[in-house]
């Protein structure tokens, strides 16, 4: 199941800003992104609304989605992979996108109606000149000169204006719109482009505009530095360094009511209207003409890029893509693909103050070691300061990640009680609303009860005869638990579920009601991702709190409604105390959605290393006991008997009176019924568990040396100093014997030889002795 939050976990981790050093506003422009910008993420305008992105496999690949048919609910049939080349940074113009390449920082330009064209859009005279930055306007491009990965951002500017050509094709010529005297003298560093001019921030200070739309906005005489720039159509919008103000010229119709006090660290522009990210929470800011019921709520967005109308950002928990149309009054639903996109560019030398490196190991993908073609380079982001509302931060930010919002429910000392202070007065009056409404309900159940009993009474005469078919269709209604009166309503306009054999045991829900109660599968009810899909916090109209898991494209695919019924119904089977057991489901319009009780406390992972509390040694041996209990079920109960094949601190959850829960067992592939698996090996990586649990260490941190706790751990501990390894953390109990015996048993479970390990059930003795023995504190 994998919660709470990525961003309780992930690799973003912040502390308050001090300052800006000079680096860090250079990256800060580099971070910029919209119409004629440069950055990881960008869109074509006009009638071809392509993005593309720079993908996060660490080859620096480029992909994009066609973005045209915005009713279509397949994400799957918007998305494919261009046939380009390797890019260090993206800038989209109308009807084509540039960017420069990652291995020679030349410009390279392709026509976004097809992609998969080999055909390049630079000037021949510039095609082998490396650039800097790169910006792509309505109908030109513009470029700053040097090494892309050079310390050195300033240079001179080439220009060259691309056409279509009678037979809708593109090509490129030498632009007489763009050469200006004055500006060939100029050095800049960061440019932006839009309709029939550019701009960009002088090196001795101010912005300087050039081409034959210039004139109309106004620039002329800005002598303040701008951190970062953006375009629209016919209007700029820059950031002062110094106040962090924003200053917006040319039509204001695109521009009106821009935010006042408010530090942003990124832009991008759409048709009529502009959009940002916060400093301090990393939260949507948007301005101009656009439908504010369309920003996504929260905190925890990084990079952002506009086309016409759709605006989409990068997640920072788990970089995937949020996207809305921002200037459609109607309510349209835009679901991107489930890719993993680029947080920011990548760039040689140090990130500096305020600032930390994207740290991908944080990500929990174990295909993810780095973002970036090469190893010396890295992608520094700005740090946030803050956290959305329900959220305090929990950790500051390191030089490898940013910091760590975690819920104010997991609050548990002073130190976030003034955060969290209104949030927790907001769920107290919400729980009394829920005991009052409870309480309601069963007034009237009473009463109504009573009052059928005395109407029964008098017409019970005349009510006798034979069972009939309706009767019987009443009974068999009622194994999926929704009254008869409900299905017939609504048969018309919501098929029935299909009915697994595990009806009796988990309630069959509407998927109208499970996104009602996920607020529509946002973002900000999201508690994690994994391999199934994302999981989400949901309230029941009856007022539980549960955990939906949402299945992904892939899973779907991959997953046949008679798969789907077997696999819930071996779900069906698994019910003990020690593992988080199955709810309900849903499998309307073609939807996989698992309903899970809620765990309250989160994972053990992040009490162990995400900043919550450290839980004492107490409880920890408890932990480790209840969570082997949850396995030998697994192992012993389970009909089938079930291998996790992933067992790890974040798939154990704490529920509300700090018990273990083993989550995210699986689901079986077809594949993988009937075969005999290896249970050893959840034996093995329980003992990593046990070793954490014993250390507070990561089960593999690249800081220390060495970065696998077993490496580490397991020589000590054979040669009997095994006191060196307990987490010093906490304090030390007047009686460390239960800690080191612990040890001893984590050895065994971490044998190289399979046969020479303990079963689950040897493991569960020995730890369930050690409890009842090891009274410590």
């Amino acid at each position: 199941m994998n919660y709470p939050p990525k961003f309780l976990s992930g690799p973003l981790r912040n502390s308050p800003f001090f300052c800006f050093s000079v680096l860090f506003i250079l990256i800060l422009v580099d971070s910029v992104l919209g119409f004629g910008s440069m950055g990881s993420i960008s869109a074509s305008f006009g009638d071809y609304g392509i993005f593309c992105a720079i993908d996060a496999s660490g080859k620096q690949a480029v992909i994009c989605w066609d973005t045209k048919n915005r009713n279509s609910t397949d994400s799957n049939s918007l998305r494919f992979s261009a046939n380009l080349p390797p890019m260090a940074a993206l800038s989209g113009g109308e009807g084509f996108l540039c960017g420069i390449l990652a291995n020679t920082s030349q410009a390279f330009c392709w026509d976004s109606k097809d992609p998969s064209s080999s055909s390049d859009l630079v000037l021949p005279v510039f095609k082998f000149n490396a650039y800097s930055h790169i910006a792509a306007g309505k109908d030109h491009v513009c470029a700053v000169r040097g090494s892309y990965y050079s310390e050195n951002d300033f240079g001179s500017v080439d220009c060259w204006d691309i056409i279509r050509t009678s037979n809708n094709s593109l090509s490129s010529k030498q632009s007489a719109r763009f050469y200006d005297q004055y500006i060939s003298s100029l050095v800049f560093g960061k440019i932006v482009s839009a309709d029939g001019f550019s701009c960009g921030v002088v090196r001795d200070g101010g912005i300087a505009c050039w081409g034959p739309n210039s004139g109309g906005l106004g620039v002329s005489g800005t002598s303040d530095n701008y951190m970062a720039l953006a375009s629209g159509i016919d209007s700029i919008c820059g950031i002062s360094e110094i106040s962090g103000a924003i200053k917006c010229w040319g039509s204001n119709d695109s521009f009106v009511n821009p935010p006042v006090g408010i530090r942003l660290v990124s832009m991008a522009a759409g048709a009529q209207h502009f959009c940002g990210i916060r400093e301090d929470n990393h939260g949507i800011e948007c301005w101009g003409n656009f439908n504010a019921s369309r920003i996504p709520k929260g905190s925890g967005f990084l990079a952002i890029a506009s086309s016409n109308y759709l605006t989409c950002s990068i997640r920072e928990g788990d970089l995937v893509l949020d996207c809305w149309f921002a200037n459609v009054s109607s309510p349209v639903d835009y679901d991107p693909p489930l890719q993993l996109c680029s947080p920011g560019l990548c760039t040689a030398g140090t990130c500096g103050e305020g600032v930390f490196a994207f740290n991908a190991s944080l990500l929990n993908e174990p295909e993810l070691t780095s973002l970036c073609a090469r190893k010396d380079l890295k992608i520094c982001l700005p740090c946030g300061s803050n956290c959305s509302e329900g959220f305090f931060p929990s950790s500051s930010c390191t030089e490898n990640a940013d910091r760590i919002c975690t819920p104010c429910s997991l609050c548990q000392n002073s130190s976030c009680w003034d955060i969290c202070r209104l949030h927790s007065s907001f769920e107290v009056q919400q729980k009394h609303w829920g005991q009052l409404r409870q309480l309601l309900i069963i007034v009237a159940s009473c009463v109504s009860g009573f009052l059928l009993l005395l109407i029964g009474w008098c017409l019970l005469p005349r009510m006798v005869a034979p069972e009939n078919e309706e009767r019987k269709k009443r009974k068999f209604a009622s194994c999926i638990r929704k009254p008869e009166q409900e299905i017939d309503a609504n048969a018309n306009q919501h098929p029935p579920a299909s009915v697994a054999p595990c009806s009796e045991v988990a309630q069959v829900f509407r998927l109208s009601e499970l996104k009602d109660a996920t607020n529509g599968f946002k973002e900000f009810n999201e508690l994690g991702r994994g391999s199934y899909g994302f999981v989400y916090k949901a309230v029941l109209p009856d007022g539980r709190q549960v955990a939906v898991k949402r299945a992904n494209a892939a899973t779907i695919i991959h997953t046949n409604s008679r798969d789907f019924e077997m696999e819930l119904e071996v779900l069906c089977s698994v019910r003990h105390g020690n593992i988080v057991n199955l709810l309900g489901y849903c499998s309307e319009m073609g939807e996989r959605l698992l309903v899970y009780e809620f765990m309250p406390h989160g994972t053990l992972h992040d009490h162990l290393h995400g900043g919550l509390s450290p839980l004492n040694w107490s409880l920890r041996l408890k932990i480790a006991m209840q969570a082997a209990k949850g396995l030998e079920f697994l192992h012993k109960e389970a009909v089938p008997p079930i291998v996790h094949r992933d067992v790890k601190s974040s798939k154990i959850l704490l529920d509300a009176d700090w018990g273990a829960r083993i989550a995210d067992f699986g689901l079986l592939t077809p594949q993988e019924r009937g075969l005999s698996a290896d249970m050893s090996t959840d034996v093995y990586n329980f003992g990593i568990v046990l070793l954490e649990i014993l250390s507070g260490r990561k089960a593999c941190d690249a800081d220390c040396t060495p970065p696998n706790v077993k490496d580490w751990a397991v020589p000590l501990i054979r040669r009997g100093k095994a006191a060196a390894i307990i987490d010093r953390y906490v304090a030390l109990p007047r009686n460390v014997e239960p800690l080191l015996k612990l040890a001893d048993i984590a050895e065994l479970a971490l044998k190289e030889d399979p046969k020479e390990r303990m079963t689950i059930t040897e493991l569960v003795l020995l730890l369930d002795q050690l409890v009842k023995d090891g009274l410590i504190s």
